[in-house]
This record gives structure tokens, sequence and C-alpha cells, in this order.
């Protein structure tokens, strides 16, 4: 079963929170003023990972209307986030407990392979999918002030190739 890719925009592809003059300034065209800080190199990097590439992010489908064509990427798959219900299950939902990502990323998974690239991901996101979700799953910690790097490359790549083998 190929594995599933989920991928946050903000801070993987648009980092922020650098020093002063870190990142290029964006255009007055530009409908997100990160947008200047999106490096068109990820787009075949994403591509040659081995799995299926799906927008986990805020974005949603203007994912693939502003980002995809910047990087060179097709249309994605899009997880669509449910509505807040107001109930949490096993951990509240915020600073000390599991994001609320975590939860429809299982479900959307559904028992495969998964990676998650995200620069929210903590302790307590990587155990709740360790106690539900069956398959394995890397969660992977971008850091926001330097965005997607060659070792957040390196470190997807080798676990899916050990995902393979």
């Amino acid at each position: 079963m190929t594995p599933l890719i989920f991928l946050d925009v903000d801070g993987p592809l648009l980092p922020f929170g650098g020093p002063p003059g870190q990142y290029p300034v964006a255009g007055p065209d530009d409908p997100n003023p990160l947008l200047a800080r999106l490096d068109p190199a990820h787009g075949p990097r994403l591509l040659a990972l081995p799995g299926t590439l799906v927008w986990a992010t805020t974005w949603e489908d203007e994912a693939n209307d502003v980002l995809a064509p910047r990087l060179g990427l097709p249309r994605l798959p899009v997880v669509h986030w449910p509505a807040p219900d107001g109930e949490d299950d096993e951990e509240d939902c915020g600073p000390l407990g599991r994001h609320w990502k975590t939860g429809p990323l299982v479900a959307r998974a559904a028992g495969r392979p998964f990676v998650w690239l995200d620069d929210e991901i903590t302790a307590a996101d990587r155990s709740w999918v360790a106690r539900h979700h069956p398959a394995p799953a890397l969660l992977h910690r971008v850091d926001p002030r330097l965005g997607l790097q060659p070792a957040d490359y390196a470190a997807v790549t080798g676990w899916l190739t050990r995902l393979q083998a």
C-alpha cells in the first residue's frame, strides 16, 4: 500500500519567524505575504518522495490553486477539516495536548502508512498516533523558521525507503 504524505504549508513550505530580512518580501499582487518565501525547488523534491502527496493544511483547496502551480505540482488530494464539535476524546487539543489535525489525519489514512510534515507536531501527537493507528507513521516536525530542508527530505526518504524494504 502506497504511503500517504500529509503536507502542511505554513512553516514547512512557507517558513516564518526568522530574523528580519531573512526572507524576500512579497509583492503587492501576492494574496499572502509569505508567498515570496516559497521555494519552487520543493516541487521536484516532493514529487520524488515515494508516496502520495496530500495537502494537510488550513489552505485546503487554495493550496492547489495558489501553491501547486508555483511548485510545479499537479492538483493534489486535500484534507477537508471537520468542523469542531466541542468534544475532546482522550486528550485536549492545544498547546499541552495533541494537535487538532492528528485525529482527522489518522482517520484519513484509514490504516495506511503515512508521513505527516508539519511544524506543530509534538510528543502528544506521536503518542496518540501510536495508540490509534495500526500502520507505521512518521510524524516529522519541520522547523518553521527554516521550512523543509535537505535533512528533512533525507529523513522522510530514508523512512519511506525502509518501509518499502
